[in-house]
């Protein structure tokens, strides 16, 4: 079931950070601090790594959404969120 705005917005920090699961490997992590950030966990070649996608409620729902799913789209292709911003950033070099 999808995370809610209503139940991001009454999330209370804890003594530890956790995670309020959206859909497909997003999440919303609050830290003790109170601070929340948007984070998509991903398995690349083996690997379980991760980007994140900006603080909430800065990064709105549909946003955070419509991110990871074009990181989906780039894990499908093949490669990384990293090595296609790496790419990226050198084709804007040439």
């Amino acid at each position: 079931m999808a995370l809610t705005d209503k139940q991001a917005r009454s999330a209370k920090p804890s003594d530890k950070p956790y995670k309020l699961a959206d859909t497909l490997s997003l999440y919303l992590l609050v830290k003790p601090n109170g601070f929340r950030i948007w984070y998509f966990k991903y398995r690349f070649e083996g690997k379980e790594s991760g980007v994140s996608f900006g603080p909430y409620p800065e990064t709105s729902f549909a946003l955070v959404r419509e991110k990871r799913d074009a990181t989906r789209r780039v894990l499908k292709s093949g490669f990384t969120p990293s090595q296609q911003r790496r790419d990226e950033k050198r084709l804007s070099m040439n």
